[in-house]
């Protein structure tokens, strides 16, 4: 089904605002510096999958800025970018995942969760670290260190708990032909 525009920035608004929240005073600290255990992945997973690439983009992108903005150390861009790509790969999954339409089974489980672990593979092994050699000289050994254990601990958190919130929403949505007009 496709979405209005205004449904889009709505959701985009929403997310990002959620994103933020969780990100920021949800976020569990890890032992590896400047990386924490983040529950803002799995709420990614499951409004890329219901809104698409573009939203899990912006979604990611903005609130990963507010996050970082927040904290008062500046925009650290290699990471934003990598949230954002995260975000527009999981959202490739949302046409398959058809969550505003059809039940999400065990087929769409394991859909949900290649797509995000592809996501987090790419944004916090490659895109991240990468990034933050070109852009910020950081040594080779501390960045991929830190994207190994950011993308572990989100590929956990996004397949638990973006599971869960995807398979609540199918759960709850009215069944089609449900509600019916009265007289």
């Amino acid at each position: 089904m496709k979405k209005s525009p205004v449904i889009l920035v709505v959701a985009i608004g929403i997310g990002a605002a959620l994103f933020f929240v969780l990100g920021r005073f949800v976020a569990i600290p890890t032992p590896i510096p400047n990386t924490n255990f983040s529950l803002q992945y799995a709420l990614l997973g499951f409004m890329a999958g219901l809104f698409g690439p573009i939203a899990g983009l912006l979604i990611a992108f903005i609130g990963h800025a507010l996050i970082d903005f927040s904290y008062g150390w500046g925009i650290w861009w290699s990471w934003v970018i990598a949230s954002a790509v995260a975000g527009f790969i999981m959202g490739l999954a949302s046409k398959k995942l058809a969550l505003s339409e059809e039940p999400f089974d065990g087929k769409k489980i394991i859909i949900f969760n290649l797509f995000q672990i592809v996501a987090h593979l790419v944004a916090w092994g490659v895109v991240a670290p990468v990034f933050d050699i070109l852009i910020y000289a950081e040594p080779a050994n501390k960045v991929f260190t830190q994207g190994l254990v950011a993308g572990a601990s989100n590929i956990v958190t996004t397949a638990v708990v973006g599971t869960l919130l995807c398979f609540g929403y199918t759960k709850a949505r009215p069944a089609e032909g449900s509600l019916k007009k009265e007289d």
